[in-house]
């Protein structure tokens, strides 16, 4: 019995050994923060943009700027040069929220991705009830 009841603590310790190894490697633990990691850094679709546009009432004029743009001029001042509405000086719409532009645009406007007046990702020409746009994205938010 003597050998008997060394070997048991003998045993035991061993299992505890294991277990204390086992531990830190066990992917159960790591795999339910990895999962919950994509779930969190999934990204959420942007409620706002900063957007710029050039609105034309004709075509043949949205046509000019956009092949002004396609040449290399910034956005900014094409638009200064042919946006008839509001948003003349540069083109800037400001901040603009999902749900307060016109479906057209708005569809394509949450599409864009960001980039800048010096070399601008537009959309091309998106006809609204407006006229006839040419929408870049700075920012989404």
């Amino acid at each position: 019995m003597g050998k008997d009841s060394k070997a048991k603590p003998a045993a035991k310790g061993k299992e505890k050994e294991k277990d204390s190894k086992a531990k830190p490697v066990a992917k159960g633990s790591k795999s339910k923060p990895a999962a919950k990691d994509t779930e969190e850094t999934k990204q959420k679709p942007a409620n706002s943009i900063l957007v710029r546009h050039i609105l034309c009432s004709k075509q043949s004029d949205a046509l000019k700027a956009l092949e002004e743009i396609t040449s290399g001029i910034a956005f900014n001042l094409v638009a200064t040069k042919y946006s008839e509405d509001k948003a003349r000086q540069g083109g800037s719409l400001g901040w603009m929220i999902r749900g307060s532009m016109v479906d057209d645009f708005q569809k394509v406007a949450f599409d864009l991705p960001n980039s800048t007046c010096a070399k601008p990702i537009h959309s091309g020409l998106v006809k609204t009830k407006f006229g006839y746009h040419i929408i870049m994205v700075e920012d989404h938010k």
